[in-house]
């Protein structure tokens, strides 16, 4: 029986179960490595000796060969190391955390079977310029951009464009007693103009606000596509940003179809980083025009997936995993 890896964490949520449940029916096992009871309750060992490499995953309940699994899902890594802090000498843990965080993430890079997600492909992923700088190669549409911390540059970026808005390129959130404070995409215009001499202590990027007639999330699974759509002007909060009025959407949206070239394009571009997974964003203008923002590598699906009939997102995640449907080799010995 092949065993799939799924590397997440005990907070995940339902997507989880539905991925591991088709993967069963493909016949498949699953063994489950959540990264926030490592190292405390999770013991993680790679062994080179007669010639031969062994890894083995002891959890509270069973100990597990890894060595030898078909595939491996890196979800999600948070949390990890959940507890240490509490069991060290503070002198010790920024240290320690250092040498778990690296062995954790050198065994997911070496792992010898196809994988959905490595924390390679995530960093690279995390560059919104490279992935603006290829869409405009492969023919799709970006709104005019600018990435500075220079706050002139920025400033005749406005003006020129008038209707400009701003984002950070992270998940970048402010943390105040306790709170967190999530940066939401912002619309900047003249009046703000004074307020960009702090940009020289972190850059932004800034773009021409595009009218939004629809906005899309496409889920890309190997050459499964799911696209998706809403109106997000609906609602005052959502209309910059549809994040700001999330919850409140999550059942609005509706599948819908792509131009065949626009799909061929993000398909292109999972080709590009040689991924199988993929949550694009895209808005559409008045004048329908397809414009890509970005690319998520590991972008959350599951309140898509519940609009599907079935779960589909969850089965073609399975089904690329367990070896069912087509896939891009990305073994690292192939």
């Amino acid at each position: 029986m092949n065993k799939i890896l799924i590397i997440t964490h005990t907070a995940d949520n339902f997507s989880i179960e539905k991925v591991t449940e088709y993967i069963e029916k493909n016949g498949c096992e699953v063994i489950r490595f959540d990264v926030d009871l490592y190292p405390i309750e999770n013991k993680l060992s790679t062994i080179f000796q007669d010639g031969e490499w062994v890894s083995i995953l002891e959890t509270k309940d069973k100990k597990y060969r890894l060595d030898d699994i078909a595939a491996v899902w890196y979800r999600r890594a948070y949390n990890i190391g959940n507890g240490l802090q509490e069991e060290l000498e503070k002198k010790f843990y920024g240290a320690a955390m250092g040498e778990i965080r690296n062995t954790l993430f050198g065994f997911i890079e070496s792992v010898d079977a196809y994988a959905l997600g490595k924390p390679g492909v995530y960093r690279r992923l995390d560059s919104k310029e490279e992935q603006l700088k290829i869409a405009v190669k492969l023919g799709l549409k970006i709104p005019e951009t600018c990435l500075t911390n220079n706050p002139e540059e920025a400033r005749q970026f406005i003006l020129k464009h008038q209707n400009v808005v701003a984002k950070m390129q992270t998940g970048f959130a402010i943390y105040e007693d306790g709170v967190e404070s999530v940066v939401f995409t912002n619309v900047v215009n003249e009046d703000k103009l004074e307020e960009l001499d702090s940009l020289v202590y972190c850059p932004m990027q800034f773009q021409k606000k595009i009218e939004k007639k629809r906005e899309l999330r496409v889920t890309i699974v190997g050459q499964d596509v799911y696209a998706f759509e809403i109106d997000s002007q609906q609602s005052e909060d959502a209309k910059v940003d549809w994040r700001k009025d999330g919850v409140n959407l999550l059942t609005k949206w509706e599948r819908t179809e792509l131009p065949a070239d626009v799909e061929s394009k993000l398909l292109e571009l999972l080709d590009v980083y040689n991924v199988d997974y993929g949550a694009i964003d895209i808005i559409v203008s008045p004048e329908d025009e397809y414009y890509f923002i970005e690319i998520n590598a590991a972008g959350e699906f599951f309140w898509l997936d519940n609009l599907t009939e079935e779960n589909m997102i969850s089965k073609s995640i399975a089904d690329v995993l367990c070896d069912k449907a087509p896939r891009r080799n990305n073994m690292v010995m192939a």
